[in-house]
């Protein structure tokens, strides 16, 4: 508005004037820029009105630079406060909400504006995350732990009530962003179409809930996603090889919310502030280590493996493989778990063909694909065992695959035995 007292409402207000001139995406974003400012301003209010920690943010500064003689100390802590611009910082939470999500997709909208959908597509992700992030911390006191009594889902085990609750918030948020043509989840038969003027040009795969086994032990569980673009006129649900993806992620449930992503420009990850409700960054740019010192399989299969990859482990668990270093195991059974400590700090995770499993266990639309994709991003590697999982090509929505994943000189070693 040019702020003139003409009476008149601006051009862009009036019936007459094309949506394009100012599209209700627009108007989507800056409500959201506005709502997660009062939230900030929402939590520095209370703070000033409760007298958090013995001060109040409006007083703090004059107290602190007024005050003379001993250091002043934070009530309950032991150190000295050594400015006030740091304990304003930290008692603000200023510094850690330098960055949201909603920030970050926006700056990546601005450097790309081909981008402006995936914005709204991963602010219905984060919704979706919140409130799954909200009923893995109450399952136990609201009885949503153990078996939906449903039976079988389409991969033939049992599901559990977070299951089919996950699976229906993931659905519903990302059909309301507007800008999905098709989903494809783990607990369900088929795809789903969206018609109607929700209708838009991508495509969703996911595991709404991977690893929940492991939920009535309260041992951590994650969400995974894939993005693919280009779906609005396809009559059928696209089958599309990894490499196509556009966008990629997890959603760890555990001691906090972690919510790891690419765009295809390198690995950010963002955590869960509770008390706004907002996704801060908190992993920039994470790039794995070439190698690690940790494998992370389920060995108990071991006796159904190929004699070649025995050998494998019995050579890196004592010391005899290319670095002379011994490995040791960590598993958790959830995917997203085991893949975050090998994301951060190394390693290899797998998951290979067997004489039971002989195609493999995970499924590599909304599993291996998303998840090579980071790997890929962060400088590892991802391979099903004489090629790059990305690179292959799925015939059905739920295909199961081998998978070698982690740091890329173990991916190659442990390859190496394959061939």
């Amino acid at each position: 508005h040019d702020n003139k007292p003409t009476g008149k409402s601006p051009a862009w207000l009036t019936t007459s004037s094309s949506p394009d001139q100012f599209p209700l995406q627009v108007v989507s974003t800056m409500l959201r820029t506005v709502l997660a400012a009062c939230m900030a301003c929402c939590l520095v209010a209370g703070a000033n009105a409760s007298s958090v920690s013995g001060f109040n943010t409006v007083g703090l500064r004059s107290q602190l630079a007024g005050a003379s003689g001993s250091p002043l100390r934070l009530k309950g802590g032991s150190t000295p406060t050594k400015s006030v611009d740091e304990v304003i910082g930290v008692y603000s939470k200023k510094n850690r909400l330098a960055l949201t999500l909603a920030d970050f997709m926006r700056e990546e909208t601005l450097k790309n504006p081909a981008n402006s959908d995936l914005e709204h597509i991963f602010g219905g992700i984060q919704a979706a995350c919140r409130a799954i992030a909200d009923m893995v911390s109450k399952a136990g006191i609201q009885d949503m732990t153990g078996l939906a009594g449903t039976g079988e889902n389409v991969q033939g085990e049992e599901q559990k009530k977070l299951d089919i609750l996950s699976n229906d918030v993931f659905k519903d948020k990302l059909r309301k962003t507007g800008c999905m043509a098709y989903l494809g989840s783990e607990e369900e038969d088929t795809a789903i179409s969206i018609e109607g003027s929700r209708r838009g040009d991508y495509t969703a795969v996911f595991d709404p809930l991977d690893g929940s086994s492991n939920i009535d032990a309260a041992i951590s569980v994650g969400t995974i996603f894939g993005i693919y673009k280009g779906a609005k006129d396809k009559k059928e649900f696209p089958l599309l090889t990894g490499d196509e993806q556009v966008a990629a992620g997890y959603c760890m449930y555990s001691t906090c919310t972690i919510l790891m992503i690419t765009t295809g420009d390198g690995v950010n990850g963002f955590t869960l502030d509770t008390s706004l409700g907002e996704f801060v960054l908190t992993h920039p740019n994470v790039k794995m280590p070439p190698r690690g010192k940790i494998y992370s399989c389920n060995q108990g299969n071991c006796p159904q493996w190929p004699a070649k990859l025995k050998n494998y482990f019995e050579n890196v668990s004592a010391g005899k493989g290319q670095t002379g270093q011994k490995y040791g195991m960590r598993y958790i059974g959830s995917m997203v778990g085991d893949m975050h400590r090998t994301l951060l700090y190394g390693g290899l995770f797998l998951y290979p063909a067997d004489s039971k499993n002989k195609s493999g266990k995970l499924r590599l639309l909304y599993e291996a694909n998303p998840m090579a994709m980071l790997a890929e991003q962060a400088g590892g590697k991802a391979s099903i065992g004489d090629s790059r999982v990305m690179e292959f090509k799925p015939t059905e929505l739920h295909q199961r695959v081998p998978i070698f994943i982690g740091s890329s000189e173990d991916v190659d070693e442990v390859c190496s035995y394959l061939k």
